[in-house]
């Protein structure tokens, strides 16, 4: 069977699960095995550079360790992109790379919900190496930290920063800013009338587009 591996680099258990049941809806009999596993020695919640830098090589080697088709990066930093792909020679899918490329094809102008404001500047590098300034409406943060996605009245904090994604900046299409929020999706776009994009599902949708059509690697 194929399988596809999802890596949270952090070592939070909760942000793990939370990923792992989002993507149920990728789920079919006869479909990929899709597989979730946490990086025991990151750190409970990637929030700096200095988190990102420090998860790169570990990232690397457990994907190197643990055989499959493909390969997710678990975090909205996509730490160790380039250096999985190049290691790897298989198919490795960033989750904030995968967003922006469906929410260009959702929308006109696309909205960013970050954890906190620290976030942001590493989101904008991510956004001018893809080119996809001029479709950025905004970039706002929740100022919660990754192991506190799980707590009451977050998904009212998403909703009021996505409101003003949308009605301050204009935004018609709106990226969750981390793996931990996949499960507030449907109430999110219900609450907002807006499509709401999990990067975590936008990276494996399109990891399993990838071996469908038979190619062998994403670089």
């Amino acid at each position: 069977m194929t399988r596809i591996l999802v890596l949270n680099p952090n070592s939070s258990v909760d942000v793990t699960q939370s990923m792992d049941a989002a993507l149920d809806i990728l789920r079919t009999p006869g479909g990929p095995e899709i597989v979730c596993a946490t990086l025991r020695e990151g750190p409970p919640g990637i929030e700096t550079q200095e988190h990102v830098e420090r998860v790169v090589l570990p990232i690397t080697r457990y994907f190197e360790a643990n055989r499959a088709d493909a390969y997710v990066i678990g975090c909205f930093s996509d730490p160790g992109l380039a250096l999985a792909r190049e290691n790897l020679k298989r198919p490795v899918l960033g989750i904030a790379e995968s967003a922006f490329h469906l929410a260009t094809g959702l929308g006109r102008r696309f909205g960013i919900i970050a954890i906190k404001q620290g976030s942001i500047a590493r989101h904008m590098r991510s956004v001018r190496s893809l080119g996809y300034m001029d479709r950025l409406a905004g970039d706002r943060p929740l100022d919660i930290g990754v192991t506190e996605m799980q707590g009451s009245g977050v998904v009212d904090r998403i909703v009021e920063v996505g409101t003003e994604l949308r009605d301050r900046d204009g935004a018609d299409v709106l990226i969750l800013g981390c793996a931990s929020m996949g499960g507030y999706r449907s109430e999110i776009e219900d609450r907002l009338g807006l499509p709401v994009v999990d990067p975590t599902q936008a990276a494996v949708m399109r990891a399993m587009s990838t071996l469908s059509l038979g190619y062998k690697q994403a670089v």
